[in-house]
């Protein structure tokens, strides 16, 4: 269910939002001033506004920390894919200061970097695998991996251009894992919820006057719509609205292409 609501579009996802918190408001007004339910109700009178501010910074907290963890992803997933394209491109760059030539490795490696923005990129923002990938990472291998590199250029070039070569492999792996990690459900539900209760802990500091619970309701929903939606476009790092680009893996696809 929450997966389903954080892969809608973003109006929608607001949408879903707004409707959540506008029918719990909605509820806690009736419930408070309908003539069938106002006597019962009436008889918690004397709550003081202080309770309201506990539950309030609890829900603050939750969602601080939901902010936090989701945010932290994907700032690793930028740096993910900062020091994929770095690596590839030093690939590049010692294979062109060699004095041997190394043309062959240049066209595995601009194959693989096609395969990676071509066909890994499209499928890992759909969940889905590209097998194009595997095949010409292992062709790289093989090819930065050749005895006569170190024979004709010297075993640290050698060296430097496995170590780059691994180095993108780990990159890769880091994003693809950042990109399948999805928050925990529980968070969601746990920080959702709590933004109703927060609205009933307001419902029950303002019983005296039908506009003043409205408004401070109408408040804190808004408050809680923008926070929540804005977090929760950014819960996939590499689709949405909000996302880690594949610009510094293009313009290395582009100079390997060259």
């Amino acid at each position: 269910m929450i997966k389903a609501w954080l892969d809608l579009p973003i109006f929608e996802l607001f949408a879903v939002l707004i409707a959540l918190y506008a029918t719990s408001g909605g509820v806690i007004v009736v419930a408070c001033f309908s003539p069938a339910t106002v006597l019962p109700v009436r008889r918690l009178e004397g709550v003081v506004a202080p309770f309201f501010g506990t539950v309030g910074v609890l829900f603050a907290f939750l969602t601080g920390f939901l902010a936090n963890d989701i945010t932290d992803r994907n700032r690793q997933a930028a740096r993910a894919v900062q020091s994929e394209a770095a690596e590839l491109r030093n690939i590049y760059a010692v294979s062109i200061a060699s004095v041997s030539e190394m043309g062959s490795l240049r066209a595995a490696l601009a194959k693989y970097i096609a395969a990676l923005v071509n066909d890994e990129w499209p499928a890992m923002a759909r969940d889905k695998t590209a097998h194009s990938v595997e095949p010409a990472y292992a062709a790289l291998m093989r090819e930065v991996s050749d005895p006569r590199i170190a024979q004709a250029a010297g075993g640290a070039v050698q060296t430097a251009l496995i170590n780059a070569a691994v180095g993108a492999g780990t990159a890769r792996s880091e994003r693809l894992a950042l990109a399948s990690d999805r928050t925990i459900d529980v968070k969601w539900i746990l920080v959702l919820i709590l933004g109703v209760v927060t609205q009933i802990s307001i419902g029950l500091v303002h019983l005296k006057k039908v506009g003043a619970q409205i408004a401070a309701l109408t408040v804190f929903s808004i408050a809680a719509v923008m926070a929540l939606g804005l977090i929760g476009l950014q819960e996939r790092p590499f689709s949405g609205d909000i996302r880690v680009e594949l610009g510094p893996l293009a313009e290395v696809a582009k100079i390997a292409a060259e």
